[in-house]
């Protein structure tokens, strides 16, 4: 059985979105406009990550076009993920990248360390809709991924919706600025 092409599978998240969220009818996701940093992407993972971080920097690069900071790992020898997952994070809070990608073996540890970078976002993700609804609805700047959750098909498409589902603003906008306001203590 042949994968559905990324149209479909837009049309899918979107649908399956209106139907959870009782979200109104959004209109088809444009691709994410450059930012000060243009499309880059920092992308980091511990050991256990690095064969799927492999993958990916690729994918990213020759069907996105997207340029690739690659914060480390380098190797499957063992390291701590939230080492790599704060390299990615301040990429990103300090706008150097417009967007990241973390992974480790579950994925849970990346996000948690990822997040406790201030104006990080970081949403571990393992399916279409969580992938769309944090960049659209959650303003998502860090994608968290369980190298052993997803595979590498899944997780190329994950990345692919990610990196280019555009945050929708509007209502969920003032939701975005509470939880920026949790960072900062208010």
């Amino acid at each position: 059985m042949a994968a559905p092409d990324e149209a479909e599978v837009r049309r899918l998240v979107r649908e399956s979105l209106e139907r959870t969220l009782g979200a109104e009818r959004a209109a088809s996701p444009a691709p994410v406009p450059a930012s000060r940093c243009g499309n880059r992407v920092a992308i980091g993972s511990d050991h256990g990550g690095y064969p799927l971080k492999e993958v990916l920097k690729r994918s990213i690069q020759e069907d996105l076009g997207w340029e690739v900071h690659d914060c480390g790992t380098h190797s499957t020898d063992a390291v701590d993920y939230p080492d790599s997952a704060a390299a990615v994070a301040r990429e990103v809070a300090a706008g150097r990248c417009a967007l990241g990608i973390v992974i480790d073996a579950a994925g849970i540890g990346s996000t948690m360390a990822a997040n406790k970078v201030p104006g990080v976002r970081c949403a571990l993700c393992h399916d279409d809709v969580t992938a769309v609804n944090a960049r659209e609805h959650n303003d998502a700047n860090v994608l968290a991924l369980g190298a052993r959750v997803v595979n590498r098909g899944l997780a190329s498409r994950l990345a692919r919706l990610f990196l280019t589902t555009p945050f929708a603003g509007g209502r969920h906008e003032r939701r975005v600025q509470k939880i920026m306001a949790l960072e900062r203590g208010r």
